[in-house]
């Protein structure tokens, strides 16, 4: 099978070529195809970076390949990267949109007229859930998935398992709902291998610090503005203004830090999204939170977020069916009511 990069040029799409080509993810008889911009530094940066590759892969790369134009890719995954990042000029979600959306539009198009019919898009680049509702309208919305709760949801495990001691494998639990300031961390799905069901609540209710979680996104604004209070200190306080979150908060604040630093959260970004690649290359079925297009699966949302899903070769099959808390259910509707708002008014914008 073969992989395809859209923004391979970019910090983000340079790491997953590179961890994918780490990894022998690709047999030498498969195509890693980076795809970018004609003209400009994109062009040029691309087919330096095949070079530089070669010399530092020669024994395990794949066939690698550029592609300049929209309707010159040809592969099974192609994975989106390509776009603006708030920072800089982009200051904003909505401003985020506006410069993202004719991108996935372009993309979503030249895909849908020229491909197979079969490739599966993985969406990296933010807004996700504007992304794929752009290429699901294009492709079908089961040949699309954002990995943005796929990563948030690692992010909680980690978190819960630092602060209980113990290995994030041993630590299941899923996040829902935007990638962003909206998602939901759901409390009541998570398990630890070690725990009985009596000794896993009494850990819960101290790692959650008793705190509702129907105010979770007016905590989250409380946090946020205490961490950018620290930030101007340095980003040494707003890690340790971080740390003394609980483990739901830190999900967020966290990489915001991260992406504030300078130091942006692209190699946790690209693990997560070769870690995806990787089963669907290897025809596995697993399941994930991703953020996909939903026609009313999840608790009667009609809109594109992250849910937990059954990944396959061919896309993903199904939504799984989770009982939620009732705080949980409630704050996840009001989300969802949200991000349907906004994604109406990026469209009617673009």
């Amino acid at each position: 099978m073969d992989v395809a990069i859209i923004g391979a040029s970019g910090d983000c799409g340079r790491e997953i070529v590179t961890q994918l080509l780490v990894a022998r993810i690709l047999a030498p008889t498969e195509r890693l195809q980076l795809v970018g911009r004609a003209g400009g530094r994109s062009a040029q940066i691309l087919v330096g970076l095949c070079s530089d590759l070669r010399d530092a892969y020669a024994e395990m790369a794949p066939e690698l390949d550029v592609a300049l134009h929209p309707e010159e890719i040809v592969a099974d995954v192609i994975v989106m990267t390509a776009g603006a990042t708030v920072g800089g000029g982009v200051t904003s979600r909505i401003e985020l949109a506006q410069a993202n959306l004719p991108l996935f539009q372009r993309y979503a198009e030249a895909i849908a007229r020229y491909g197979q019919g079969h490739e599966i898009v993985v969406i990296v680049t933010n807004p996700v859930e504007l992304a794929v509702e752009v290429f699901s309208r294009a492709l079908g919305r089961r040949r699309v998935i954002g990995i943005g709760a796929y990563s948030d949801s690692l992010r909680f495990r980690r978190e819960i398992a630092a602060d209980l001691g113990v290995r994030r494998q041993m630590v299941k639990g899923f996040v829902v709902g935007e990638h962003g300031d909206q998602m939901v961390p759901l409390w009541s799905t998570v398990r630890v291998q070690s725990l009985d069901t009596e000794e896993l609540l009494t850990n819960l209710a101290r790692l959650r610090q008793q705190q509702s979680i129907s105010e979770f996104p007016q905590r989250l604004a409380q946090a946020k503005q205490a961490v950018l209070d620290c930030l101007s200190q340095s980003v040494e306080a707003a890690y340790r203004a971080v740390d003394r979150l609980p483990a739901d908060l830190r999900v967020v604040l966290r990489p915001y830090v991260t992406h504030l630093s300078g130091a942006k959260t692209v190699a946790a970004t690209a693990n997560v999204t070769v870690d995806l690649v990787k089963t669907l290359l290897e025809g596995r079925e697993i399941v994930i939170s991703g953020q996909v297009q939903l026609k009313g699966e999840f608790y009667d949302i009609h809109t594109p977020l992250g849910v937990p899903i059954v990944v396959t070769p061919f896309g993903w099959t199904q939504v799984v069916a989770l009982q939620l808390w009732e705080e949980e259910a409630c704050l996840l509707q009001r989300m969802a009511n949200s991000m349907q708002r906004r994604l109406q008014a990026d469209l009617q914008h673009g």
